[in-house]
């Protein structure tokens, strides 16, 4: 580990260890996975990981964070939200993850503090701030929650870097995002559209191992894969599978985006 980046992990050690005690807000991705680690080692037991699931997360996903978080050896709670409740996150509009993240750490500091933690720890990073995230907003204007990662200036990079090193499961696992960011900016947001998307991305999968969106478009389903899996689901019979598939689960009309996948594909409509 080089002294610029050791630097930033004493730095980050040192902010976990100023904390009293600690809700780590766990999705089992890298930016969490490392967070949690990290304040397992700085905070010990007053630490604890909460993952706060509803429809936005697929099933799979909520499976992994216990895994995860058996793996890492932390206290680890399961908690229930409905951000669907929220009308003004269901309406789906450019500020949804402003919505998502207020109703997601309101949650996890309510529980935080009627269990005696004093903080929530978000797992936003450096390279977060080069992207539309309205959720940072929404954690800025929080009392008791804070971004370390953050704070500390770690990037993806780094933090997957310093993950591999310490032996964590998620130090090379692709990014991955909530089921709502695939439904179309407007398109009310769902139950059944976030049922469709996560079953659509399971049949997709069935054909590719790298990173997979099914960006939902109302009647069209947009196929999202990296640029060496799109000959693979090009070939006439997978295609054909795939489309009959996703035409079952209710799309008219199913797309292969030949730009291939990229975070945050969505909001090109936006800077437009």
């Amino acid at each position: 580990m080089n002294i610029e980046l050791q630097s930033k992990l004493d730095h980050l050690i040192k902010l976990l260890t100023d904390l009293d005690s600690a809700v780590v807000g766990f999705s089992a991705g890298v930016d969490s996975t490392f967070l949690t680690a990290a304040a397992s080692r700085s905070l010990g037991k007053k630490a604890i990981a909460a993952t706060a699931y509803s429809a936005t997360l697929p099933v799979s996903e909520k499976e992994e964070a216990v895994r995860i978080a058996n793996q890492l050896g932390i206290q680890h709670i399961l908690l229930p939200i409905d951000e669907l409740a929220n009308t003004e996150f269901a309406a789906n509009t450019k500020n949804r993850c402003y919505y998502c993240k207020k109703t997601r750490f309101n949650a996890l500091h309510q529980w935080g503090i009627e269990h005696g933690y004093t903080w929530v720890l978000d797992g936003a990073n450096a390279d977060d701030c080069m992207d539309y995230r309205p959720g940072m907003k929404a954690i800025a204007e929080m009392e008791g929650v804070c971004s370390p990662l953050l704070e500390a200036g770690l990037t993806k990079a780094e933090i997957r870097e310093i993950s591999k090193e310490w032996g964590l499961p998620t130090w090379n696992k692709p990014s991955a995002a909530c089921l709502s960011s695939r439904i179309a900016y407007g398109l009310t947001v769902t139950k059944e559209r976030l049922n469709q998307i996560e079953q659509a991305e399971k049949i997709v999968k069935k054909f590719c191992s790298g990173q997979i969106r099914v960006r939902h478009h109302d009647n069209l389903a947009r196929i999202e894969v990296s640029q060496a899996d799109i000959p693979i689901l090009a070939i006439p019979e997978n295609a054909q599978y795939i489309c009959n598939a996703l035409k079952k689960l209710g799309f008219k009309f199913v797309t292969l985006d030949l730009a291939g996948y990229r975070t945050g594909s969505m909001n090109e409509v936006l800077a437009q």
